[in-house]
């Protein structure tokens, strides 16, 4: 299709006798005003060709460029331009346009086999919108200052601030453009739309939600903000930091070796030369063939200075941030400069909330006073030196987290409404979304956990599944075995673009939420996991996973921008069955590692939800994800069994002491959590509808007292005297003048009235 945008582009545009790159500013703004123009007419087929000329613009003209740098250039170049000139408006109309496109809806259900060609229009729309976002979200070092001025403007008008120029649309009552991208979700998942592109709708909702919200960088600043704002101690360390700089072991090395390591260690610098050799292989559980094995010879020859511990020193080609997409290219293995200096002993400072202070004290007290005293966490007074010696250690790590602030603080207003007043609620993006979504939340959540059931690899087809596929299968489908594999290909492509933009959008949802108000953080989590989340992600990673973050389903060569500078060679089976030359594939990396987050969210100080993690035996589906050489998924993998190791048996724990090292290594620390030993597992019962009704109390109460218009009816003056409710003026209908007197006649003077009743006692 890049080329039928070229084409309709250059038919339109061949009259000038130039080249659009030749143009002046101000020339190029009078052609797309005229482009602007030509998208209010009526004809649907020449709108469309003017859509796709603009789409054309916003690829960066490529026809006219040499290389894949100037195309970018000019594509970034357009589409501050096509916002300048209002383009992303005319479009949004047009896109609600077509989703409420009645007769395209009902000829595609009726439709035995959809294709590419029903979902046209809405394609080329999608792929507009979505350049523009993702192109204006980008910031660069050579941004002009109007363009700065311009991504911030853009940003409110997605997020918070009320499209204006639809302000007659029902859709749009200051409502943000993330909820119409719902709307399209649920409408294609209660098979009303089927045509909808699914794929590129998804990838425009998680980009426009990264773009308003913020990604993880902007989050980690909100939350330093917000807990200065509540005079909390700031946090210990920078968790994005600390996780760039672990380093992949799987598992790592057990007690014996580690002993013997420091043995070596401390016999001198002439002993360290063997420790690269004995690392690697008490670390790795890999054979042979283990696809990331790193067979460079630069590792044996590095100088012993290089070598500080057992868990460094091998690089990974795996081991870079994960988080920031597209990813950058691959450094040089071992680069100079940039050597992360690793601080000697465990990466996490311990942590240890209020309550389990008083936990601690309460046990000690029964055992050495035989009476405790409530919440009191200051008297010590006969208690042994011991135990004023431990709390002063917990103390020093108490963590006071903004969600336990914002639940003492709603306990507080719901205790005295009256005395407290109003709350003050700052309308930030993630607010507006929020109270956007809150009246068919349950619903987006479903749409959203049935199209990841769709796009899963271990999901089997079923006949009354959802068709993901509709905007990737061709109309005639392939007659050779080059046209199969490239559409084999392609399927398995769209799949995993599905996963990846599901699964950044739900982590960052709940990231958002849970920084904004805890309440709306544990609705979203308690309608994943009612929508069975929890055995849906297990299910994910109950496959090959070394297969599946290994996969090469991408052909390099049909890439954007360089399918379209340089000349396409001819494909071949046997150039298509070699994929690409990267070892792994950074797209599945990033959906596992953000289901795992996902995963780590839900379950996060639920003990039901832990239980649940335990019955549908998850640890050995974990385990076999460990195998993946990567740091930061192996962390969230073992977060997850470190909160049940103490369910799974004494057995479990001693034939996976490896896993333990690891957890201990890794892991955070909670000071008195006895997570390795199990040891008070039969004083916690598993009831679970009861703890998820308590908290759905508890969101019910909060929504209903911030978000309901008359939370305080119970409470409103009523008006007793007689002359004022008489004297207060009513307002009638326009023709209520003509009537008055039949009204008079049927509602007071044919109405017999008992005066005797006034008289009797009630």
């Amino acid at each position: 299709e890049f080329a039928l945008n070229r084409d309709y582009f250059e038919e339109d545009f061949r009259t000038r006798g130039r080249r659009w790159i030749e143009l002046t500013v101000e020339e190029q703004r009078a052609y797309v005003m005229r482009l602007l123009d030509a998208l209010e007419v009526t004809d649907r087929d020449k709108r469309l060709k003017v859509a796709r000329a603009i789409l054309y613009l916003a690829q960066g003209v490529f026809d006219e460029c040499d290389t894949e740098v100037d195309v970018l250039h000019w594509s970034r170049h357009n589409i501050f331009l096509l916002y300048d000139m209002g383009i992303f408006t005319a479009l949004l109309e047009l896109l609600s346009m077509e989703i409420d496109n009645s007769q395209a809806c009902s000829s595609a259900v009726r439709k035995p086999a959809i294709s590419l060609a029903d979902s046209t229009e809405l394609r080329v729309l999608l792929s507009i919108m979505y350049l523009m976002v993702e192109t204006i979200r980008v910031q660069t070092e050579d941004d002009r200052p109007e363009w700065i001025a311009a991504r911030e403007t853009f940003k409110n008008e997605l997020g918070v601030i009320s499209f204006h120029w639809l302000s007659s649309s029902p859709l749009y009552n200051g409502e943000p453009f993330a909820l119409l991208l719902f709307t399209m979700v649920t409408k294609f998942c209660s098979m009303n739309a089927p045509h909808f592109p699914m794929k590129k709708v998804l990838l425009l909702l998680w980009k426009t939600i990264l773009f308003t919200l913020g990604g993880f960088e902007e989050l980690q600043e909100m939350k330093v903000r917000h807990r200065e704002r509540l005079n909390l101690p700031p946090l210990p360390e920078d968790s994005i930091k600390v996780v760039r700089a672990m380093r992949a072991a799987s598992p790592p090395a057990s007690a014996m070796e580690l002993i013997e390591q420091q043995q070596q260690q401390k016999r001198g610098r002439r002993s360290r030369r063997v420790l690269p050799l004995v690392k690697q292989d008490s670390l790795d559980t890999y054979n042979e063939r283990d696809p990331f094995k790193n067979d460079d010879a630069r590792d044996e020859e590095e100088d012993p200075e290089d070598t500080d511990s057992g868990i460094e020193g091998e690089v990974d080609p795996l081991d870079r941030d994960v988080i920031i997409q597209p990813p950058p290219p691959p450094p040089p293995l071992r680069p100079p400069t940039e050597r992360v200096n690793f601080p000697k002993g465990l990466p996490w400072a311990p942590k240890v909330r209020e309550k389990d202070i008083e936990h601690f004290l309460e046990t000690s007290r029964n055992k050495f006073i035989g009476f405790t005293l409530g919440n009191d966490t200051e008297t010590l007074v006969g208690l042994p030196r011991p135990i004023h010696e431990s709390v002063k250690t917990l103390k020093q790590h108490k963590y006071m987290s903004i969600a336990e602030v914002q639940i003492k603080r709603e306990e507080e207003l719901q205790q005295c409404p009256l005395t407290l007043g109003e709350e003050e609620v700052e309308d930030t993006a993630a607010e507006m979304l929020y109270l956007g979504m809150l009246p068919n939340l349950s619903q987006y959540v479903i749409a959203l956990l049935k199209l990841l059931l769709a796009a899963a690899p271990t999901s089997k087809a079923k006949t009354d599944s959802i068709n993901i596929l509709a905007d990737v299968l061709p109309e005639e489908m392939p007659i050779t075995v080059l046209q199969s594999m490239k559409l084999g290909i392609d399927v398995n492509r769209h799949k995993e673009i599905i996963v990846k933009a599901i699964s950044a959008l739900l982590l960052l949802l709940l990231k958002h939420f849970k920084l904004n108000h805890i309440y709306q953080f544990e609705i979203v989590s308690q309608h994943l996991v009612f929508a069975n989340c929890i055995p849906l992600i297990l299910k994910f990673f109950n496959q090959n996973i070394m297969s599946y973050i290994s996969a090469k389903n991408s052909i390099c060569v049909l890439d954007f921008p360089h399918c379209v500078v340089h000349e396409m060679p001819e494909l071949t089976a046997e150039s298509l069955e070699a994929g690409d030359s990267s070892q792994f594939c950074w797209r599945n990396l990033f959906s596992c590692i953000n289901l795992l987050r996902i995963l780590n969210k839900l379950t996060k100080w639920k003990h039901s939800r832990t239980m649940m993690l335990v019955v549908f035996k998850s640890a050995p589906i974990l385990k076999r994800a460990l195998k993946v050489k990567q740091a930061m998924m192996q962390l969230y993998v073992l977060k997850l069994l470190k909160i049940q190791t103490k369910y799974l048996g004494r057995q479990w724990r001693k034939s996976n002491m490896k896993t333990m090292s690891a957890i201990y290594q890794k892991v955070r620390h909670r000071l008195n959590d006895d997570w390795a030993y199990g040891n008070d597992i039969d004083a916690r019962p598993w009831d679970f509808q009861a703890e998820e009704c308590a908290l759905r109390e508890s969101i019910e109460k909060f929504n209903s007292r911030r978000y309901e218009r008359n939370r305080n009816g119970d409470f409103a003056p009523v008006d007793n005297c007689l002359q004022s409710v008489l004297g207060q003026r009513v307002e009638l209908p326009e023709d209520f003048h003509y009537s008055y007197e039949m009204w008079l006649e049927r509602e007071v003077f044919s109405q017999p009235i008992q005066w005797e009743g006034l008289l009797q006692n009630p």
